[in-house]
């Protein structure tokens, strides 16, 4: 199994990276976790093609981590002559959110008829799914998008893979993490508090407690930027592979 980390940035392309976005090729199939506006862009960078992913995950509906959607769907429409089923899987209200999003963007682009079947589903908090051969668990976290916000865990392949999403610190961040072969931990600031959102300080103090295999933090500021050699943890950027 290997994760891509196409794009590891904010919501305004702090450093210059591309929003929200890991690809996972695994046995079951492709899919993303988090599919910010930008991912089509950081997709291609990487030479990863939207056809090849099956199913897309998504933590919470903020566009720098489903704006994408729209542009991912429009493509295989109009550009890449995708056939295969996209199934999309996120936060409760995540199929509303998708095609009012679209309209605003491509107003009346969402009428028309999909040469390829489209799947919704929404992840419960706190709870297990199967989706796509990928058993995923979600864990409500602290961060308001207007849904629920989730951290989601995922078991494939015998590997666990898990993303804390977006989120001031949560105790529910230690069973998401529990053994897994690899965590992915927002850490927005280095010592700043930003309300929903973790810093590098409170989570030495915190995420200390994890039995993750390996940490990887993302999701940075100017201040993360600029404190990134001082991080306990290994750092992400745009184009990091990671073989599991």
């Amino acid at each position: 199994m290997k994760l891509t980390i196409a794009g590891c940035g904010d919501a305004f392309g702090t450093g210059g990276r591309f929003n929200t976005c890991f690809h996972v090729s695994a046995s079951p199939g492709n899919f993303l976790i988090d599919c910010g506006a930008s991912s089509l862009v950081a997709l291609a960078r990487q030479a990863l093609d939207p056809n090849a992913i099956d199913t897309i995950f998504i933590t919470h509906l903020h566009g720098d981590h489903f704006g994408g959607l729209p542009f991912f769907v429009l493509q295989g429409w109009y550009a890449s002559g995708r056939e295969t089923k996209l199934t999309i899987a996120g936060p409760a209200g995540i199929e509303k959110r998708v095609w009012d999003t679209f309209e605003l963007l491509f107003p009346g682009a969402a009428c028309k008829k999909s040469r390829f079947k489209i799947e919704f589903v929404e992840l419960p908090a706190n709870d297990t799914l199967s989706i796509n051969g990928i058993r995923v668990t979600s864990f409500a976290v602290r961060h308001f998008s207007g849904a629920p916000s989730l951290a989601l865990r995922f078991e494939t392949d015998g590997k666990v893979i898990s993303f804390s999403g977006d989120t001031e610190w949560t105790d529910k961040l230690i069973p998401a993490s529990a053994e897994a072969d690899l965590y992915l931990q927002e850490c927005y600031t280095f010592t700043s508090h930003y309300k929903f959102h973790s810093s590098h300080a409170e989570l030495v103090e915190k995420l200390s407690a994890s039995t993750a295999k390996r940490i990887i933090l993302t999701h940075f500021s100017n201040e993360m930027l600029d404190h990134r050699d001082e991080a306990k943890w290994e750092c992400s950027y745009d184009g990091m592979v990671i073989e599991l």
